[in-house]
């Protein structure tokens, strides 16, 4: 930890200018100088910028040394990674992915058709989406083991999104042609982040900010089910929890229907049981799979057999049988509606990407291979683009059918193809059969597929680890849960943006002290055994100095030294006269930075303390001397450790002493 305005310290001091230097430091003990890399040209300084920023996992090393023929192959094998590890499947893998597609797709058919609700369309739009994009993304994507398809989060926020500009039910045609248009856009986004190879943007939302976020579409998508869950009829159309309430109480005495209530009651408990037996027993992980699939076809077959729709059981009624249709020309590429789906595509494709990007990595570590986060944005956004032009909306990876699919044994993406190929029989064969599915099994089936989005042992860790990040963590929660889906995304952004900005425009700040018997020299809160040199302030600077920070840098250096020098006269001790800086930390400084040590040196000067720097790097040590500031101070101010500064400072003061 480093010190904050005001904290109170005691340590204990050595006496260097009562002890010869021998006997702190080696006889004849060598003081290095800080070495000056050589000058790069402008160009090369540049090119190798870029390069560290853009293609940090140099992409095109394996294209050198290779004949014109081979390097084409490659590109294909790039865009299509199929074709690479396409030459080494085998039986044996197919049978891993045919269990695994087959395990699956009886998990996504009834949430797809429960999660096109979500986003306010019609059911077998929630089926389009899990046939014609897990195609594309098996031909294109790197990730063995996601599945890919319609998610509760994203079908959410789009759907909340999009009912805020056009009402679903007034105007089916235009809310399934803005939908159309923002699925093409949020492909686009993530397609050009990957392309131009900006994927690190998605990383501004922080781990925290994303826990709470989820948790609070939780929580809502749980509280939107209670329409169907409940039977109600007339229901809210915000989001937030109060205005559910009270829609929920205002029709408790004429607006639920307890056949709907069973129904849903029933089989939610029958689900929550099936996934504790499948996570007591990880063998059985096919139990939690199939259960919403057995829950829909038993409540379908109840709900058939006791006509309970003629008691006021809501049905999904008619699916549409039948493939995707086109849909290029329901896109608006013009038109009031152009800029509206642009800006909700791009919100979409952020989260369906952070998403997408978590899961991917989460899998690839445990099976311990590489992904290349910008291929997977390029095909995610393609497979989006693809899927806005057949009648698909937003889809993703989702966590509970990749895992699944993981523990299913999956071998490749194949498994997304033995998956869309079901979703494809279903759509030509099976539909009319969902005809009495109760709405109330679908709620059902949502609340306990959204339950393991809220993670509160992750909520726990972030509030014992760091209280700023527990605090970004709930605003986004509760302004989900008590204002709306994006509202709290704002929320989520803005909050891991602030924590951004605090730590770059107030860095930490340490005093350092010796540890005895050693010329190792650490923070003296850290180590209280830390002993302070008399004479000499050491403070380290643990951050770049840039424009945003610099004059908060050089303020903070000279109220350490007001405070040392208030405690030394108090206690009638050695007066400071060397400023120490230890600049490890400092990575990089700009012109502001330079000018504010500047204003530094000349205070300290003012006051009769020498300024010291101790380890610039390369970067900060080539800028130093491009403006001159190390003919300012002497290069024999300058020193590679802080024990090398120490030890030239320390016979300057036995000469005083």
């Amino acid at each position: 930890m480093a010190y904050r305005p005001g904290e109170q310290y005691e340590h204990k001091e050595i006496d260097i200018a009562s002890l010869p230097s021998k006997r702190i430091y080696p006889e004849n003990s060598p003081v290095h100088k800080v070495g000056r890399p050589p000058k790069q040209k402008i160009l090369d300084e540049f090119t190798g910028m870029v390069k560290e920023t853009f293609f940090t996992d140099d992409p095109l090393r394996d294209f050198k040394g290779q004949t014109g023929s081979r390097k084409i192959i490659l590109v294909l094998q790039s865009i299509f990674p199929i074709l690479e590890w396409g030459r080494d499947y085998n039986l044996t893998k197919f049978r891993g992915d045919l269990i695994a597609g087959l395990t699956i797709a009886s998990l996504c058919i009834p949430q797809d058709i429960g999660y096109a609700k979500l986003a306010n369309l019609a059911p077998q739009y929630g089926l389009y989406s899990s046939f014609v994009p897990p195609l594309i993304y098996a031909f294109m994507g790197s990730s063995r083991d996601i599945a890919i398809g319609p998610v509760a989060v994203v079908s959410l926020l789009l759907g909340t999104l999009l009912q805020n500009e056009i009402d679903p039910v007034k105007n089916v045609a235009e809310y399934q042609r803005l939908a159309f248009t923002a699925t093409f856009f949020a492909g686009i986004t993530q397609a050009a982040l990957g392309f131009l190879r900006l994927g690190f943007l998605i990383d501004f939302l922080s781990r925290a900010a994303i826990v709470g976020f989820m948790g609070g579409a939780a929580i809502t998508i749980g509280l939107q089910q209670l329409k169907g869950f409940l039977g109600i009829t007339n229901f809210t159309q915000n989001s937030d929890i109060i205005s559910v309430m009270q829609s929920v109480w205002g029709t408790v005495h004429h607006g639920w229907n307890w056949q709907t209530i069973l129904i849903a009651a029933s089989f939610l408990v029958f689900l929550l049981l099936a996934k504790y037996i499948g996570k007591k027993n990880k063998k059985l992980f096919w139990v939690p799979a199939i259960a919403p699939m057995i829950s829909v076809i038993l409540s379908t077959f109840i709900v058939y057999i006791t006509r309970a729709d003629k008691q006021g059981v809501q049905i999904v009624k008619n699916i549409k049988k039948g493939i995707n249709s086109s849909s290029v020309n329901e896109i608006y590429f013009t038109g009031k509606y152009l800029g509206t789906g642009i800006k909700i595509g791009v919100v979409a494709g952020m989260i369906a990407l952070t998403e997408a990007s978590a899961i991917g990595r989460t899998f690839a570590s445990m099976k311990d291979y590489q992904l290349d986060g910008n291929k997977e944005m390029v095909a995610l956004g393609l497979m989006n683009v693809v899927g806005s032009m057949t009648s698909c909306y937003v889809t993703t990876g989702s966590f509970s059918r990749s895992a699944v699919n993981y523990m299913a044994g999956c071998q490749t993406a194949v498994s997304n193809i033995v998956m869309s190929l079901v979703v494809l029989l279903t759509l030509e064969l099976i539909t009319p059969l969902f005809e009495y599915t109760p709405n109330a099994i679908l709620a059902s089936i949502i609340i306990n597929a959204v339950i393991s989005l809220i993670d509160i042992e992750a909520a726990l860790l972030i509030w014992k680890t760091d209280k700023f990040d527990f605090i970004a963590c709930m605003g986004a929660f509760f302004g989900v849960v008590f204002v709306s889906v994006e509202i709290g995304l704002l929320i989520a952004i803005s909050i891991s943006f602030a924590k951004i900005l605090l730590q770059v425009t107030r860095p930490r700040t340490a005093i350092l002290g010796n540890i005895p018997r050693t010329t190792v020299y650490r923070n003296v809160q850290q180590y209280p055994e830390a002993s302070k040199v008399p004479g000499i302030l050491i403070l380290r600077v643990d951050s770049a100095i840039y424009f945003s920070n610099s004059n908060y840098i050089r303020e903070r250096c000279l109220r350490w030294l007001t405070d040392e020098e208030n405690q030394l006269k108090a206690k009638d001790q050695q007066r400071i006269q060397f400023f120490i800086m230890e600049m490890s930390p400092v990575t990089d400084i700009d012109t502001s930075g330079i000018n504010a040590l500047e204003e530094l040196y000349r205070n300290l000067q003012r006051k009769g303390v020498q300024l010291v720097l101790a380890n610039p790097g390369p970067v900060v040590i080539n800028k130093l001397h491009a403006s001159k500031f190390t003919e300012l101070i002497g290069d024999d101010h300058i020193f590679l450790t802080v024990a090398d500064a120490v030890m030239a400072c320390a016979p300057k003061m036995e000469e005083e002493a």
